[in-house]
């Protein structure tokens, strides 16, 4: 009877566990296909060049089934790559610093305290860093360079970087920890001072974990729309500089989304803007697999090397 119960829950929760890996592959593969259909109406149904999408900066499409009008989306796209661009240069230092402190400097301090810490902001709504954003950041820009008003690439930046800073530090200090303590006590043993053994043992040796944290980190911040839409002005033309408004593809398909007539050119081109924002999130979603690939083959290339030199 026994051997029948556990039969039994063996196979019913091998196969629960497939039925679902089965259902989130066939949802995800779902999602694609309803965003092809959907994005690829704009070049297909209205006809536009893929071109006039993604380098023309005239957008003004027509609300409604007859098209005819613009729908170029580069200061959308520009808008994206900038912000998101702005925000690893801000978080990235201040990442890699409290990574290596929590795992080189204070490792005991930093897993009890410091990481715990960092994981909360992970958990805050995205609403919250736009209110804060709104209300505190685009004031203080306003009055510090004195401007007519804070909205601008530089607030959306920070505003990215703070939110994309706990994912950055967090899969970057699990890099660091999980280089082998053999390597640090060898290069000790050879002299290196503690900064000497950081910067070239540890951070070389976990290097394909840092740059997926980055990755990852870029897809949360090209993903992110209402934090974003909140203080980075939502104004159709290129930026000058940081201190100047623009727009990006997540706040236009947040704002304008639910009043674009549905199957309408207006409504097509915001599809075609989310097929997009879907495919990079692919690309981003390759490019980790081929720096997890590129790792275990130059970890399998070094043990190689070890055998036949102790051979």
């Amino acid at each position: 009877m026994e051997r029948k119960n556990l039969f039994f829950k063996e196979h019913f929760f091998r196969g629960l566990i497939t039925v679902c890996g089965g259902f989130v592959i066939v949802l995800t593969l779902a999602i694609g296909a309803f965003l092809l259909y959907k994005g690829l109406g704009t070049f297909t149904t209205y006809g536009h060049n893929p071109l006039e999408f993604f380098f023309s900066s005239e957008w003004d499409p027509v609300d409604g089934i007859e098209g005819g009008g613009k729908v170029g989306a580069a200061i959308y796209i520009f808008g994206s790559i900038s912000t998101c661009a702005l925000a690893l240069l801000i978080a990235a230092p201040f990442s890699f610093g409290a990574a290596i402190f929590m795992t080189e400097i204070a490792p005991k301090l930093g897993t009890k305290i410091l990481q715990p810490v960092v994981e909360l902001f992970v958990g805050i709504p995205s609403v919250v860093y736009g209110w804060v954003g709104m209300t505190v950041l685009v004031p203080a820009i306003r009055d510090l360079f004195d401007l007519k008003h804070g909205y601008s690439v530089l607030a959306a930046g920070i505003v990215l970087a703070v939110m994309i800073f706990p994912t950055i530090t967090t899969v970057a200090a699990d890099a660091l920890r999980s280089v082998p303590k053999d390597y640090r006590k060898a290069a000790y043993g050879l002299g290196a001072t503690r900064w000497q053994v950081t910067y070239q043992v540890v951070l070389p040796a976990a290097k394909s974990g840092i740059l997926t944290g980055i990755v990852l980190g870029l897809a949360r911040a090209f993903g992110e729309a209402l934090a974003v839409a909140m203080v980075i002005g939502k104004t159709r033309a290129f930026p000058t500089s940081i201190l100047s408004p623009t727009t990006n593809l997540t706040a236009a398909i947040a704002s304008d989304m639910g009043g674009a007539m549905e199957g309408g050119e207006y409504n097509m081109a915001l599809w075609t803007m989310a097929l997009l924002l879907f495919l990079i999130s692919l690309g981003f979603i390759f490019l980790i697999h081929c720096i997890s690939a590129r790792s275990e083959r130059e970890l399998s290339g070094k043990e190689n090397e070890k055998r036949k030199a102790t051979k």
